[in-house]
């Protein structure tokens, strides 16, 4: 008999959902890892057979899916969340946000802010994200003290803050992030221009160019709101997407976020020229930005993924509810109760998140020879009980506090609900001091 292969760790799950080519489930399946990589997938009978763990996890009542991935996010904007809501996107961002953002952005700040959103995200089963914000080295060193992934943006605007005076010293500072970052494991950074009415053409051609030489992605905010598509009108006679078009901006390397206000011939010109977008529909909602053409982009052949946005405009990071909001939403305005089905929406919340990142070869799938970035959830809840179809379930009726163990790169990063790479209680004390202070309490 031949000698089985010993392994770092099986996974074991009722329902392993792989999300590859085809929506398959694979029932008592199981993965073997080893040195962070998946090496085997299939029924746990087969994978047993032919390698020896170290360890087992999951088991019984578990569903077993890939890391989910927060396309569109300001991670470090936790720190804002709740400070003022209930307001439209111009006024929300002028008179609250970036007034607050220039008197308390500092890379302690940042630091503290993104241990607590990667709490937040790892409990509720992403890991990755895609950031868009300030103070990258900071936000580098948090996240991966935290064992989580990112595609950190450099953030790129035509005014001075916090951490930058002049356009050039915005761009020498992304070059330094570039230089240290491009080759680790769990970070990888991308150039951020905030938007057009905030970047200028001279600055738009700038960073495409800088993403070009430096192979790296662009992630960017796009026809977000009304007011955003008009001004940009008044500026340059052409929509956003034209006018990005003009540009030469546009290609597969370009990530937008939003793409609310986007006419027939827009989505086509994003569909021909490769772009991924971020749909942050509660984001959306909560600022009545308006609604994306999510169904006509899916048509259309846009890889559409989910992010949240800021959790100073959403309230939350969770991709579960922006999964279930979205597919519920896009029904009922299509007026179809096919569109946005289950399957499609884990597909977006997984795969295609890691491929608009650049990451299709590392993550956002459960194959071999991918990083073992896997989430297991408890079935053994009261609103998971039935169960006649799992894609169901994780669409419509799973929730953050279900998520039992989160494994990133192999690591087990939250066990049973508990995060394994840091103290919680020490995290959420230091969110509560910085709210006194920026609260002037």
């Amino acid at each position: 008999m031949e000698k089985r292969k010993t392994v770092d760790l099986i996974v074991r799950a009722d329902y392993l959902l792989p999300v590859g080519s085809v929506a398959t489930v694979i029932s008592d399946g199981a993965v073997a890892v080893e040195n962070g990589t998946i090496i085997a997938v299939g029924r746990f009978e087969e994978v047993i057979a032919g390698y020896a763990p170290e360890k087992i996890i999951g088991g019984k009542n578990r569903a077993l899916i890939p890391g989910l991935i927060n396309t569109h996010t300001h991670a470090a904007m936790v720190y804002f969340r709740g400070l003022a809501d209930d307001l439209p996107l111009k006024e929300w961002l002028e008179t609250y946000i970036w007034p607050a953002e220039s008197r308390w952005l500092s890379p302690e700040f940042v630091s503290d802010a993104i241990e607590l959103a990667c709490l937040e995200m790892l409990k509720a089963g992403i890991t990755t994200y895609n950031d868009m914000y300030f103070f990258g080295d900071a936000a580098g060193l948090a996240t991966k003290k935290m064992g989580m992934r990112a595609v950190l943006g450099v953030g790129v605007v035509d005014f001075p803050t916090a951490v930058a005076k002049t356009t050039d010293e915005y761009f020498d500072r992304a070059g330094e992030f570039v230089g240290k970052w491009k080759a680790d494991t769990l970070i990888r950074p991308c150039i951020a221009p905030h938007a057009l009415y905030t970047c200028g053409p001279e600055t738009l051609k700038r960073a495409r160019s800088f993403a070009d030489q430096s192979d790296i992605p662009i992630h960017i905010h796009l026809s977000e709101c009304e007011w955003e598509v008009q001004e940009i009108l008044s500026r340059y006679g052409r929509t956003p997407v034209r006018h990005l078009a003009s540009l030469g901006f546009l290609d597969g390397r370009v990530l937008a976020a939003h793409c609310v206000w986007l006419d027939d011939e827009e989505v086509g010109m994003l569909a021909e020229r490769g772009v991924g977008v971020s749909h942050c529909i509660e984001s959306n909602l909560k600022l009545a930005s308006g609604m994306a053409p999510v169904t006509t982009m899916l048509k259309a052949g846009i890889k559409v993924t989910f992010g949240t946005d800021g959790a100073a405009s959403n309230n939350d990071l969770n991709v579960l509810s922006e999964m279930s909001t979205a597919a519920k939403v896009h029904k009922a305005l299509s007026k179809d109760p096919t569109a946005l089905d289950s399957r499609t929406a884990l597909l977006m919340a997984t795969r295609w998140g890691a491929e608009v990142l650049g990451l299709g070869k590392i993550t956002g799938s459960i194959e071999k020879g991918k990083a073992a970035d896997l989430v297991i959830i408890n079935l053994e809840k009261p609103h998971l009980t039935p169960i006649y179809d799992i894609y169901s379930h994780i669409a419509y009726s799973v929730r953050a506090s279900d998520i039992e163990t989160v494994i990133v790169n192999g690591v087990v990063v939250v066990n049973e609900g508990t995060l394994c790479r840091g103290d919680e209680g020490e995290i959420l004390a230091k969110a509560r001091a910085w709210a006194e202070r920026i609260a002037g309490r």
